[in-house]
């Protein structure tokens, strides 16, 4: 049975089309990696349009919440979104190609003892689990098996520990030394990731600054913190400051985002710490 999430026959051939597909590819190994490659190729991580909307203090649901609304833009301005949107909206995709696939809930974990914070995607290929995330966009599924030969871009690494969860150890631009990602549970409802992305509007680490990342060719590139990025295959990364007009330059000749997108996005932002931390709490009593 086709999961109600799915896309519709005609959304679904004008996504694969944008991604580069002549015909649907068959729910095998060989067709989700071709689906996934092509993802991190076309789609990327980003917030463009949750930034413009948190900032308009617009009080409809944040976007790409709804895979209609991901992909609609994205086919108009080359928008992706951030881990709730993305997955949500590759989980949708994976579906209606016919793949077993299931939402799951993990943790970024930028600090210890952090509550889930991230979504992905697991899928079930030929009676094996593999991850699939929008995010981190590691280009090859990662078989989630102890005995998996695994060569993954950017010098990733994966392991499960012995709380018999899954670990990724990845290079996000801002934690160049390396990041884990725990895969935490699943399935997770499309209610749960909703509810989830709804959570951040109050506060986020991607409600304040511009945050990019896609793959170009082999290498991964994007922005943050008015730096320009590029990460090898290897995991090597380059960084270089830019202006607005620099980064606007980039986001569209380099990216592909439309010029009509790049024009609402609003000045980046200091971010606060977040409400209940301590240095919250600190700055309340500093003032």
């Amino acid at each position: 049975m086709v999961p109600l999430e799915a896309l519709s026959p005609n959304l679904r051939d004008r996504v694969l089309s944008g991604l580069g597909f002549s015909h649907a590819p068959a729910a095998d190994v060989d067709g989700l990696q071709a689906v996934y490659d092509a993802w991190c190729h076309h789609i990327p991580f980003d917030n463009l349009r949750k930034l413009i909307h948190v900032h308009s203090q617009n009080p409809s649901p944040l976007p790409g919440s709804d895979s209609i609304d991901f992909f609609e833009s994205w086919l108009k301005h080359r928008t992706g979104g951030t881990c709730w949107a993305g997955n949500g909206a590759l989980y949708a995709l994976l579906c209606s190609l016919g793949f077993t696939a299931t939402r799951a809930v993990g943790t970024m974990l930028v600090a210890p003892e952090l509550p889930p914070n991230h979504g992905t995607v697991l899928i079930e290929v030929e009676n094996m689990q593999y991850l699939a995330d929008a995010s981190i966009l590691h280009v090859v599924p990662i078989q989630l098996s102890s005995c998996a030969d695994r060569k993954i871009p950017f010098n990733i690494k994966i392991e499960q520990r012995d709380d018999e969860l899954w670990y990724v150890r990845w290079k996000p631009f801002n934690h160049l030394n390396g990041l884990d990602c725990r895969i935490d549970y699943h399935p997770a409802s499309s209610d749960e990731f909703q509810q989830r992305h709804e959570q951040t509007r109050a506060w986020s680490p991607f409600n304040y600054q511009l945050t990019v990342r896609t793959m170009l060719g082999d290498c991964a590139v994007g922005t943050m913190n008015s730096h320009w990025f590029e990460q090898s295959n290897t995991g090597d990364t380059k960084q270089r400051e830019i202006s607005n007009e620099q980064r606007s330059a980039l986001l569209i000749n380099t990216i592909g985002y439309s010029e009509e997108i790049v024009s609402c996005l609003p000045a980046d932002r200091p971010t606060p710490p977040p409400p209940g931390s301590k240095k919250a709490a600190n700055s309340v009593k500093v003032e």
